[in-house]
């Protein structure tokens, strides 16, 4: 096997996980304020093959607005479309709530390029470029300043989109480049990858030109790492919670595979590239507990980070967090030693949760059980958003629970929503980053084609797509892909939404799988109504490094014994069973067994816990 790293940077923790010669090591370091910096301390004397990098510094980029200076070249009348946008409204009642201003001033919008202003970057978004990019490219051809092509970054139908998501990719590529081009340079590896928003791994230098695919790329490796879990034991539905100090990430995955679209957005912007329908919210361990100005107690999304941290770490964070809250409650042991050396300070905790109190005119004593209590409102609804509201039933699923504080939610969240079991898979603190290993190398390419059902051009058009992605996958990495899977954006004649779905075989297939979908998401279908194909996109994948058959034999390093409700997850062999409340602590998380609740080790080492 090669040697291969993967290194998740969170907002709070980087996460790591090494595999090569059979062995699988992992490790937890705080998260620096130069991102760069810290990453090369996790990696530094490693001899790597392939060093692969889940990064937050897009996401950072954009929500810090510290990109670049963005210049738009696009057709004369079109230069305030990226203003205009859509016209719906992010909250339909909340008149003081308004779209964030686009990234390009007003300024610096222009349909000659030789009017641009001082800018560090350019947007060139011609409106019918999606047809036909030969202006697109002419333009870029007489720019002396770097550039993006909306023919190249979004190149399908609807210009608002294309050109949000063109503007986006601008304002964020110089930092980006800089900081992979930092790492690809210092990090002692043969080759770097790093994560995109699909769950795909591309290399260092051919992310800096699409720099809004990385905007998910961290949380997208705990999803392929959750579903390489379902797909192992065999489960259908699953759906992944991935909890850590700042945020919380959840996504449903059906049929092992995680599904990958295209419509999302980030921060209130566009950003239409290939993404998991990831949903992220401000809530993790580090989140801190205030009262608004209604007085009610409120939870996130500001977050104590790694420094100085939930007020119980003893590194000079005074105020109340989650993770206080779980030791106050008793669902962490006060005598943890969290990576392995930091001992939780409660009596530090019981004067975070004391001042708390007293701002908020409370008992000390409730202040912890009511920040539990709306830190799981908050989940619940997340995981409610990619089940319930996507016409899924959570019953027929199961919890793939993970993070640094997944384990100690899990169960609590699970019962509310009515699902019998729940999953803490192996290395589930640093579970993200063992996704990176399990992700495979990937390309993504795609067309507005606007054929009507029966038209003869599909199957010589997907062929041409299918081609085409396989020819990008070989500029990219060297060498073929083991496959290629074609898909289509399908509507109803005259609708504006599209469902993508498997675009193999007659138009028959496709309609029918179409509808159905259709059905599942929408709650009806028309059979007979005449579809329409808009989008033809196709995804070129190779073999990951790593996968979950990989895993080394799970073996119990001690004889299982319990202090008091304690239990070390390192003793527990396969096949040990747990009966009710308790606590299962590891070096990075811990899990949190309710009263009802029984836990066999499964044998690969994955805690299940059924619900009774």
């Amino acid at each position: 096997m090669v040697s291969v790293i993967g290194v998740d940077v969170g907002g709070t923790f980087t996460d790591v996980v090494l595999a090569g010669d059979g062995s699988l090591t992992s490790l937890k370091v705080p998260t620096t304020s130069n991102q760069a910096e810290g990453v090369l301390n996790a990696i530094a004397g490693q001899e790597l093959d392939l060093f692969l990098h889940g990064t937050t510094a897009a996401t950072n980029t954009l929500l810090e607005q510290r990109g670049a200076r963005v210049g738009l070249v696009t057709d004369p009348g079109y230069e305030d479309l990226i203003e205009i946008a859509r016209q719906d409204r992010p909250s339909l009642y909340d008149s003081a709530i308004d779209r964030p201003d686009p990234l390009v001033a007003r300024e610096d919008r222009v349909s000659d390029p030789d009017h641009l202003g001082d800018v560090d970057m350019v947007a060139v978004v011609l409106i019918d470029s999606y047809r036909d990019p030969t202006a697109e490219r002419r333009i870029g051809e007489r720019l002396d300043q770097p550039h993006v092509l909306s023919s190249v970054v979004s190149p399908e139908f609807r210009e608002y989109e294309r050109m949000a998501t063109t503007v986006l990719a601008a304002y964020l590529t110089p930092s980006v480049s800089d900081y992979l081009a930092a790492l690809d340079e210092k990090a002692e590896a043969r080759r770097g990858l790093v994560m995109t928003s699909a769950g795909g791994l591309i290399p260092f230098q051919d992310a800096t030109g699409t720099a809004g695919r990385l905007v998910l790329s961290g949380p997208a490796g705990g999803v392929v790492a959750a579903a390489a879990l379902g797909r192992h034991h065999g489960h259908q539905s699953v759906i992944s919670f991935d909890m850590g100090g700042t945020s919380t990430d959840v996504c449903r995955i059906t049929g092992g595979v995680p599904s990958v679209g295209t419509g999302h957005q980030v921060a209130g912007r566009v950003n239409r590239v290939p993404s998991i329908p990831i949903r992220t919210i401000g809530a993790g361990g580090g989140s801190i507990a205030w009262i608004d100005d209604g007085g009610a107690l409120r939870v996130g999304p500001r977050s104590a980070g790694a420094d100085p941290g939930p007020a119980s770490y003893g590194l000079g964070g005074t105020e109340l967090t989650v993770t206080d809250a779980n030791l106050l409650a008793g669902h962490l042991p006060a005598d943890v030693a969290l990576g392995g050396s930091l001992r939780l300070d409660e009596a530090a905790a019981r004067q975070a949760a004391s001042r708390l109190a007293g701002l908020a005119g409370l008992e000390a004593g409730v202040v912890a059980p009511g920040v539990l209590e709306v830190v799981d409102a908050h989940m619940e609804r997340a995981l409610r958003s990619v089940s319930v509201e996507e016409g899924s039933d959570p019953r027929e699923s199961v919890l793939v629970a993970f993070g640094g504080a997944g384990g100690l939610h899990a169960s609590r969240l699970a019962r509310s929503l009515g699902m019998r079991t729940v999953l803490i898979p192996p290395h589930s603190g640093v579970f993200s980053a063992l996704g990176l290993l399990m992700a495979t190398p990937r390309a993504d390419v795609a067309r507005t084609v606007m054929l009507t059902e029966g038209h003869p051009a599909l199957a010589p058009l997907r062929e041409e797509l299918r081609t085409g992605a396989g020819s990008r996958f070989a500029e990219m990495f060297g060498a073929a892909p083991d496959s290629v899977a074609v898909s289509a954006d399908l509507r109803y004649l005259g609708q504006s939404h599209e469902l993508e779905v498997p675009a193999d075989g007659v138009w028959e297939e496709v309609r029918s799988r179409f509808e159905v979908a259709h059905a599942e998401r929408y709650g009806f279908s028309r059979p007979g109504e005449p579809i329409e194909l808009v989008n033809l996109r196709a995804a070129a994948n190779g073999s990951p490094p790593f996968t979950w058959e990989d895993l080394p034999e799970w073996r119990a390093t001690g004889a299982p014994r319990a202090d008091g409700p304690v239990w070390r997850r390192t003793d527990l062999p396969t096949g040990h069973m747990i009966e009710g409340k308790g606590v299962i602590v590891e070096e990075n998380s811990a899990t949190l067994l309710e009263s009802d609740d029984h836990l066999t080790v499964l044998g690969d080492g994955t805690l299940e816990i059924e619900l009774r």
